[in-house]
């Protein structure tokens, strides 16, 4: 009941009403819980089921992490980062066809260090949105390319909660364990950097061919940028840096403030009242007030889901699911299984508006049934999973968290750098859309399919006798 008022909601919203807004996705999900509690055996353990999933160990994570990473762009914004870039471009000849492939190839690199999508789009939109929007970039490949880098690093990088819940969540069956998180990724990557590679040439090739002319923005006194203000990119650097080296993103953004707002007051480029002050209206300002203000609605929509989630859970709607998938005789061959893991996971990631992370949780069980006795490693479940999740299921055009945020994240930039709706962003999610056609084919022609032998070992063939497809 929660989720079918939630999806009439962003239907009503998105489709009727042409509204993007992620309040609106907000407020659909929590009458679809207050609906749905109404109909519950006990309404009590309903709302005890909905307690439980908003306050797992995962939801209070990522919730404190988007909290955390939004004082980031905050500071990035107020210190107009994007003007140094539009000085740097113009002085080393980069013109806005070749930015868009650089911004994904940059906003990669970010996202593998980083280790989170969302946290990334938070960091890298305010540098290279308006910053290629002012050298004359298409801000929709603009767009697209900041949320391809993003999405890319979630699916690949060794520290992604992703990576790890879908590694985690596969078990050997000839020995003890769950699947490696490092070989996991190693066998992964193929996948990933091939989607990557023909991602990156069709941003460069549609960013040369819709590059216009270089405009100015407000924020940015005659367009041509203050080269001053690269100097902030030393503390992104250090935030990906500590993020890297002590895997604690906590950390990483604290550290990263510390050595954002020092050298900000120390080169002028922030005053303290930037940091933290009170406006004229009696109302509070400062960037850190303003990237508070910006995620709470993302925070609102999250509590949502994980609370959706839990009642799942407490139902045992996945349960089921998993009893119902294993009984069926069109699963037990390597494709047949690996075509239900992978549209069974994009499912559960839409439903949950593209956050993967507790849709795996819930599917992972499924998977491992499902390739289990199919006799599939444990990595290539993993993959199987978390490239379908993390491709089509990850940015459905109705409802899906990440494009819903880079649409919220292109505003306010001034007229050269338009803001874009989340269905428009689509189109241009070059990664997430490649890496959905690759995956398709390595589950129809077996590439990189491999099976649990003994010890682990992988075989090129069953062990055991399987069912001809």
């Amino acid at each position: 009941m929660a989720p079918a008022v939630f999806l009439a909601g962003v239907v009503a919203y998105f489709v009727i009403f042409g509204v993007f807004d992620l309040n609106a996705l907000t407020a659909s999900g929590l009458a679809g819980l207050l609906v749905a509690a109404l109909f519950a055996t006990s309404y009590s353990r309903f709302w005890d089921c909905v307690i439980a999933g908003v306050s797992s160990r995962n939801s209070v994570t990522l919730l404190l992490i988007l909290l955390s990473v939004s004082l980031v762009p905050a500071m990035i914004t107020q210190t107009d980062v994007a003007g140094g870039f539009v000085w740097l471009a113009g002085q080393i000849g980069i013109g806005g066809g070749e930015f868009v492939a650089v911004t994904f190839v940059m906003v990669c690199t970010i996202s593998m260090s980083t280790g989170t999508s969302l946290g990334t789009m938070f960091t890298a939109f305010p540098i290279f949105y308006p910053a290629g929007a002012l050298l004359g970039a298409d801000p929709l490949l603009l767009a697209g390319a900041v949320l391809s880098g993003a999405l890319f690093g979630d699916n690949l990088a060794p520290i992604s909660d992703s990576t790890v819940v879908s590694a985690s969540t596969q078990r050997y069956r000839r020995r003890e364990g769950v699947a490696e998180v490092g070989g996991v990724v190693r066998s992964r990557a193929r996948y990933a950097l091939v989607a990557a590679g023909v991602s990156g040439i069709l941003f460069l090739v549609l960013g040369l061919l819709r590059s216009g002319d270089a405009v100015a923005l407000s924020s940015v006194d005659g367009g041509k940028g203050d080269p001053l203000s690269l100097i902030m990119v030393v503390p992104v650097a250090v935030l990906l840096v500590v993020a890297f080296w002590k895997r604690d993103i906590f950390l990483a953004t604290t550290v990263g403030l510390l050595v954002g707002i020092t050298t900000g007051l120390v080169t002028g480029l922030l005053s303290p009242a930037d940091v933290i002050s009170a406006n004229d209206d009696g109302t509070p300002g400062g960037f850190l007030v303003a990237g508070i203000s910006d995620m709470l609605p993302l925070l609102g929509l999250g509590i949502v889901v994980f609370g959706i989630v839990g009642v799942f859970q407490g139902a045992g709607v996945f349960d089921l699911i998993v009893d119902l998938a294993s009984r069926s005789d069109r699963t037990r061959t390597p494709v047949r299984a690996e075509l239900t893991i992978g549209l069974g996971a994009a499912a559960a990631a839409a439903v949950f508006a593209g956050v993967n992370s507790p849709s795996m949780l819930m599917f992972g069980p499924v998977a491992d049934r499902l390739g289990a006795r199919a006799q599939l490693h444990p990595y290539r479940r993993a993959n199987v999973m978390d490239c379908f999740a993390l491709s089509i299921g990850a940015v459905v055009p109705v409802g899906s968290v990440f494009l819903l945020v880079s649409s919220q994240l292109t505003q306010g930039y001034g007229e050269g750098a338009p803001e874009l709706s989340a269905v428009s962003i689509f189109t241009t999610a070059f990664y997430p859309l490649v890496l959905t056609v690759v995956m398709f084919l390595a589950v129809l022609t077996g590439w990189g399919r491999r099976f649990e032998g003994e010890g682990g070992a992988e075989l090129r063939k069953p062990p055991g006798r399987v069912d001809s497809d």
